[in-house]
């Protein structure tokens, strides 16, 4: 392990702060970054190779096995951790390495996939909360279409918990997606509030793309009119609208129940 670094003023420690803040940064220079025991070591163990890795003695003992011979390691003073973390109550545990996320191409689907679509998201935590619900019921993969928020954000990474290192996910325009589902005979269902078919009343036992969209500006019309099937889930009270991680869970695993 290298020299602890004690200066908040290190241009490494610089460089850290600037690829969590900025996706451009992280695009540039084809890295990002993972915080926490769980999420760095859940990362490793599916074949993610960090570039560096960066320990507090003073914040946490979970330390993830370092290997001098495949990334740079270094100790930090708990004042330069500070500095580096993006999170509150930090574990003194952070990693630095590739960009995660496949193209389509790359997606291996089983013989009747189950795959989640989220067009349009803003917020990191939603799209973090989509990747730990896909996880949850199984799906395939999940393919994020014209979203706001990157990726490889550190938030989309910590409300993961790590999901998105192990769980298939690829990036692309809502026309690619459309394209790829329809050409592996995929059918696509849609959510929208408006539908004329509840969830529960149509057949998810085969292959299926269940799509979601942003809670403020819903599905595009180029999904609407993609879908085999509208769904709605029925509000019965006020509100017109579920949190998107919420909608998805429902469906996905409707799905769930109905192929057991």
């Amino acid at each position: 392990m290298s020299a602890e670094i004690t200066s908040v003023q290190n241009e490494r420690v610089k460089r850290i702060i600037k690829l969590q803040r900025k996706a451009s940064a992280r695009r540039a220079e084809g890295l990002t970054v993972i915080e926490g025991a769980r999420e760095v070591s859940r990362a490793i163990e599916n074949g993610w190779q960090p570039v560096e890795l960066w320990f507090c003695p003073e914040l946490g003992t979970d330390q993830p096995r370092m290997d001098a011979n495949k990334h740079e390691c270094f100790r930090c003073s708990r004042a330069v951790f500070e500095k580096i973390s993006y999170r509150e109550g930090p574990d003194g545990v952070l990693a630095v390495g590739p960009l995660v996320g496949k193209t389509l191409a790359e997606l291996k689907l089983s013989k009747n996939p189950l795959v989640l679509v989220a067009e349009g998201l803003e917020k990191p935590g939603n799209l973090g909360a989509l990747l730990r619900t896909a996880d949850g019921a199984g799906a395939d993969a999940v393919i994020v279409c014209d979203s706001a928020t990157d990726l490889n954000n550190p938030n989309v990474i910590r409300a993961s918990i790590g999901t998105l290192f192990y769980l298939p996910v690829a990036e692309a325009t809502s026309e690619e997606a459309v394209a790829f589902l329809k050409g592996k005979g995929i059918k696509v269902l849609s959510a929208v509030p408006d539908a004329a078919a509840v969830y529960t009343g149509v057949d998810l036992k085969g292959p299926v793309a269940i799509v979601v969209g942003a809670e403020d500006t819903g599905l595009s019309d180029a999904w609407k009119n993609a879908a085999d099937l509208n769904v709605k889930i029925p509000m019965l009270g006020k509100n017109d609208s579920l949190n998107v991680s919420v909608s998805a869970a429902i469906l996905l695993y409707e799905a769930v129940r109905q192929r057991k």
